[in-house]
């Protein structure tokens, strides 16, 4: 029950949070830029990724019924791997903005044309419906044994490994292949990134421009952060003693903690987010008083 308490508490925060780093983007003009254009998909894979798992675990922590049919399970699957391969390449797309802002900073208007990011968005979601299609079709054609449980709160690939009966070491050879190309290749190019940054950041010879270039990239470092680690940890080596032991509360923090830290980290520590907050709220009470 406990745990029931804090994932609901949890969730309505992702909730909230989310959609109002959506809605903000959509009614303030101030952040009509690629950065915002960039997060607000952010938010919106966070809502589904959330969506597609946490009302069937809050049954599950709730109540008896500890089941989920072989559909149920197989819809979840196809969802949830689909979108965590759509927010790892947004990850790298939003390194990759944040670089061009302040490697290229007089060229970044030019680069980041809004055509330019909308092809990037369909590249995000294009991504994650190929990483779905090429994993869980074969996921699911492994032999599964019905007298074994799914050792894990959600339906996802390395539960289902565990699970199955017959041999699954191309399963596992796979899983590590998508996982390199997902997650290694799109999180060694974000340090590469940030490697420029920092050396051009360090140029500056200002103090306040350089508290400002940090300032601007930290949120997403610490998101990169919070994220590839623990997925990485879970995805890699799907039948390690790790994986089986601690796999499942890694697979809660970025189900269930990430997507509610993603929206406090951006709006806390961002000016023009908590700016856009002030002018919505001041827009609100200066019609409430006319």
């Amino acid at each position: 029950m406990t745990l029931f308490v804090t994932v609901s508490l949890s969730y309505m925060v992702t909730l909230v949070g989310n959609t109002t780093v959506i809605l903000l983007f959509h009614l303030d003009p101030h952040l009509h830029t690629p950065m915002y254009f960039f997060l607000t998909n952010l938010s919106i894979l966070d809502l589904c990724f959330t969506t597609s798992c946490i009302p069937q675990m809050l049954v599950h922590l709730g109540g008896p019924d500890k089941t989920i049919s072989y559909l149920g399970c197989a819809v979840q699957l196809y969802i949830f791997l689909g979108l965590g391969a759509a927010e790892c390449v947004l990850l790298l797309v939003m390194a990759f903005d944040r670089y061009v802002a302040v490697c290229r900073p007089l060229h970044y208007t030019v680069i980041m044309q809004p055509h330019v990011c909308h092809k990037l968005a369909f590249l995000v979601w294009a991504s994650g419906i190929l990483g779905t299609l090429v994993q869980s079709p074969t996921t699911m054609k492994l032999p599964f044994c019905h007298h074994h449980r799914v050792d894990d709160f959600v339906c996802e690939v390395p539960a289902l490994i565990r699970l199955a009966c017959g041999d699954t070491h191309s399963n596992e050879l796979q899983i590590s292949v998508i996982g390199s190309v997902f997650l290694m290749v799109p999180l060694l190019l974000i340090l590469i990134s940030y490697g420029h940054i920092t050396r051009t950041v360090l140029a500056i010879q200002s103090h306040e421009g350089r508290r400002k270039a940090f300032q601007t990239c930290s949120s997403h470092l610490v998101v990169v952060f919070l994220f590839y680690c623990t997925v990485t940890a879970v995805y890699i080596q799907p039948r390690s003693h790790f994986s089986q032991k601690g796999g499942k509360f890694l697979t809660l923090f970025y189900t269930v903690v990430t997507p509610t830290l993603n929206p406090l980290i951006y709006t806390l520590r961002n000016k023009d987010m908590k700016g856009a907050l002030k002018r919505l709220f001041g827009k609100d009470r200066t019609s409430n008083v006319q």
